[in-house]
């Protein structure tokens, strides 16, 4: 069965499914991946690194003639003319997170472009929507990496958020397979965010002993770091988490080590894997493709289930 909804209408995609703008991850290896079997891939620009962001989103258009976006996460923006760098680009779809919808929204949508607007609270979300964005991703404190230290559950911010605003609803943290996104649809959302799901898959860049640490991971191995700092985030667990987990005072951002270590040269103590909760239900890694057909059939298969119980 088709999708068919304000989500899939606005990205011009065959699933409602966008792939989660990880740093030095969200490139054109995985984002082609997701935008070729019919969902919208992101390119990242949070690792600052503007010269190979402008070569991935060309490699971007020599791997897919499908849509695809990027993002603007506003905390870790370097370049004051970011959103210049982005229009410049010729993409048509920009989440902007990590920061106030005031900051962007306006001369993005002056150029023309869609943008969703990243929340984790119903007054960011409505804050968002006063600022004219035209969509919303939700995200719940159950995903991995940088989060609002005072974190709600998808399960009580997706369906709060809805009750209050009636634009297009992204659902983040939490949503791994097809029965995951039948309840992201159930409480209001019109499409969902896969982060940890991609950073698992066979397309992803990072070395195999993330992958392979998020496949050995239970539902209770990631930590919540920073509550008392900003911002926070949710990361596997690992003895440096474990025992940033402990120390309270210090702020976990200062000793992120040296990542590229850890993304690609499979350290795992050398920095912090950003890993949501999810990585508990994921047992192997496999093709991007594969994740998402099987979450289609999912989705669909779960909702007529139900419908044939229930009606």
């Amino acid at each position: 069965m088709p999708f068919r909804n304000r989500v899939t209408d606005i990205l011009q995609v065959e699933l409602p499914i966008v792939q989660a703008p990880m740093g030095w991850i969200a490139r054109s290896q995985l984002a082609s991946a997701v935008s070729n079997a019919g969902g919208l891939g992101i390119i990242e620009t949070s690792s600052g690194e503007l010269d190979a962001i402008r070569e991935e989103i060309k490699k971007m258009r020599e791997l897919t003639d499908k849509p695809f976006g990027v993002n603007i996460a506003q905390a870790f923006v370097r370049d004051p003319d970011i959103v210049r760098f982005v229009i410049d680009q010729g993409v048509t779809f920009v989440t902007t997170s990590a920061g106030s919808p005031e900051r962007y929204t306006e001369q993005i949508k002056s150029a023309g472009l869609t943008v969703f607007h990243v929340v984790p609270s119903l007054g960011a979300a409505k804050k968002a929507v006063e600022c004219g964005v035209d969509g919303l991703i939700v995200e719940g404190g159950e995903g991995g990496g940088f989060k609002n230290p005072r974190n709600v559950a998808s399960m009580v911010l997706l369906p709060l958020v809805r009750s209050q605003v009636d634009v297009p609803i992204i659902a983040a943290g939490g949503f791994v397979d097809g029965s995951s996104m039948a309840v992201a649809f159930a409480l209001g959302a019109e499409g969902v965010q896969m982060g940890t799901r991609m950073v698992s898959a066979a397309e992803s860049p990072v070395h195999e002993n993330w992958k392979a640490a998020i496949v050995d991971a239970k539902e209770t191995d990631t930590v919540f770091l920073n509550r008392f700092h900003s911002p926070a985030l949710r990361a596997l667990r690992t003895e440096k988490t474990s025992r940033l987990e402990r120390e309270t005072e210090t702020n976990a951002m200062t000793e992120f080590g040296t990542a590229m270590d850890l993304y690609f040269g499979g350290d795992m103590e050398a920095s912090v894997a950003l890993t949501g909760q999810v990585c508990g239900r994921i047992d192997a890694v496999r093709p991007v493709a594969e994740i998402l057909h099987e979450v289609r059939d999912e989705f669909f298969q779960t909702i007529g289930s139900l419908s044939d119980q229930y009606r």
